[in-house]
């Protein structure tokens, strides 16, 4: 099983993205590449190779469905897991990201202290 260490998140509210960067980072200590946009997270991903990618759904130029169909065009991100971050959260629109190959959805706004535990659960559950 692959340890989760990098994750490209993709955010473009700098309040929430700072929160979170926090909380992965310090408190989940994870490694985190933050991207303010799509096209940010397409050059990202062209330079490194996340373990996990972390996407806003809602963001102005390209959300983050069509972000994560662009980065499934990338030989680094092809396969890499996913896991959205909304507050769209009925189960019709979960059934939506799902369908996109999802880990999960993690509903905004989130707990900063419950968010690395939120990321591992759905990783560890997919990885099992």
């Amino acid at each position: 099983m692959t340890a989760l260490s990098l994750v490209l998140y993709v955010e473009d509210d700098p309040d929430i993205q700072t929160v979170a960067q926090m909380a992965l980072e310090m408190v989940g200590g994870l490694a985190l590449r933050t991207c303010s946009s799509g096209r940010e997270a397409l050059a990202a991903a062209a330079e490194c190779k996340p373990d996990l990618l972390l996407l806003d759904v809602m963001m102005p130029g390209m959300d983050g469905p069509t972000t994560l169909s662009e980065l499934r065009k990338l030989p680094n991100t092809a396969s890499t897991p996913v896991i959205f971050m909304t507050a769209k959260v009925q189960a019709s629109e979960v059934a939506y990201y799902r369908s996109l190959g999802a880990l999960g959805v993690i509903a905004k706004p989130f707990d900063p202290m419950q968010l690395p535990l939120q990321v591992r659960q759905l990783w560890d559950e997919a990885m099992a």
